[in-house]
């Protein structure tokens, strides 16, 4: 199963967030904060956005922005232009 993003979305998949704090603590699951950066799967179809997201790059999203799917047992976030706080480029 593929899915195709439609118009100004984006296909995430979220980048895990650490497991401990920078002092060493660890973080338990409930405490987790949702994962605020991803690596885009796939663009939708408004041109402009095609040509500032690529596949592969690493965006910011906002906070709550975007809804989480589950695939084949991997969990991805659809997220509308809007939500797109920056490309992170390393």
């Amino acid at each position: 199963m593929t899915l195709k993003p439609l118009d100004d979305r984006i296909l995430l998949e979220p980048l895990e967030t650490e497991d401990r704090t920078p002092s060493g603590l660890y973080i338990p699951d409930s405490a987790k904060e949702k994962p605020r950066m991803g690596r885009v799967v796939a663009v939708g179809t408004d041109e402009d956005l095609r040509e500032k997201v690529k596949e592969g790059n690493k965006v910011l999203v906002a906070k709550y922005g975007g809804d989480e799917i589950e695939m084949n047992g991997r969990e991805y976030r659809i997220i509308q232009r809007t939500d797109i706080l920056a490309v992170v480029e390393d």
